[in-house]
Formats: C-alpha cells, structure tokens, sequence
C-alpha cells in the first residue's frame, strides 16, 4: 500500500474513552501501538493532535512523551475556561493544564452550538489533521455526538490507517491495525 503523505511530521490522532479500567495494560499495549506506527511509517518527526480529554488522550501523550520526542497540538472543543468543567476534579484540572503548556499548538475551535457538537468538530479536527489515529476503544457504538464510536466510524470511511487498542472485557490486551501496509493484530 503507498501511503500519499499530507505533513512532513507524522501526525497521531487520539480517541477514546475517558474511564480506562486497566491503565497498566493499556499503557503497555499503547507502548506498542507507538512503535509499530513510528517503525512503519518511516519514523519521521511526530506529532499527536489530541484534546487532552482525561483518559486515553491523557494517556497516549504521556506514553508518547516517554519516549518520543514529540510536537503536540491540542484543538480545544470550546473556550478554554468552558472546557475546564468537563474535567471531574482539581488534579485532573491540573494535569490538563501541565500537558497544555507543552503544547506546540493549541486551537481554540470555533463554538458548534453544544458541547457534544464541540466534542465532535474537535475529533473530525483531529482526523482532519492526522495521518493514522490511536483509538483506545470498547468496540461499542458512540454514546453520544462525537464519542469514540462515531470518531472511529468517519476515520474507517476515510480509510485512515487505525490503531485499536481493545478495552472491552471480553478483548483486552489486543490491538488491531487497520488500513496499514500489512494487517497485523496482536
């Protein structure tokens, strides 16, 4: 499969849950999924384009920052003050805010009318704007307007290569690979 490139760094999209069960495992396979996209697409500077929403997007960055050297960039589903109260306590307020000053890029996007509809103009930004997308995902369908199901969907109808780290009970400790030069999963 030829891949057409739209950046010279390659951009890592996250979406996914808020509540991860076992942090420890996902960590790990996460670790994984880092490496399997650096050593398959030509292990160019990267960057991740995330919200910052507590869990998974939390996560990768943090996994990402442990070992890569990375660019971050952070598309905001509303003003700033307004999205602080979605986070649930003083120490996640305070987490999103360390990982926002090692922002490269922070993105204010423009007001969708709710905040599901901000939820998801801020995940079609990051689809938008990445190469291959990390989902760390139950299988399930989306919730609600931009959950993690509806994410997933538009980047399949996009054929954007997919990196899934499993979270259902029945699933754990598997990724899959979706749309990659090789399907692999583990």
């Amino acid at each position: 499969m030829q891949f057409r490139w739209r950046y010279r760094v390659l951009s890592i999209g996250v979406s996914g849950h808020r509540n991860i069960n076992d942090t420890e495992k996902v960590s790990i396979l996460v670790d994984k999924a880092l490496n399997k996209i650096v050593t398959t697409f030509d292990e160019r500077p990267l960057q991740i384009i995330s919200p910052l929403a507590e869990g998974a997007d939390r996560l990768v960055v943090w996994r990402a920052f442990a070992t890569y050297d990375i660019q971050l960039i952070v598309p905001l589903p509303f003003a700033l003050s307004e999205y602080m109260h979605d986070f649930s306590s003083i120490t996640s307020q305070a987490e999103f805010l360390t990982l926002l000053k090692e922002a490269s890029r922070i993105i204010e996007l423009p007001y969708a009318g709710t905040r599901e509809d901000g939820y998801l103009a801020a995940g079609i930004y990051v689809l938008d704007h990445s190469d291959v997308l990390i989902s760390i995902w139950d299988g399930k369908p989306a919730q609600g307007v931009g959950g993690t199901g509806e994410i997933v969907k538009k980047a399949r109808n996009r054929k954007l290569p997919i990196v899934w780290v499993h979270t259902s009970d029945h699933d754990k400790e598997r990724v899959t690979y979706e749309n990659f030069d090789q399907e692999e999963n583990t």
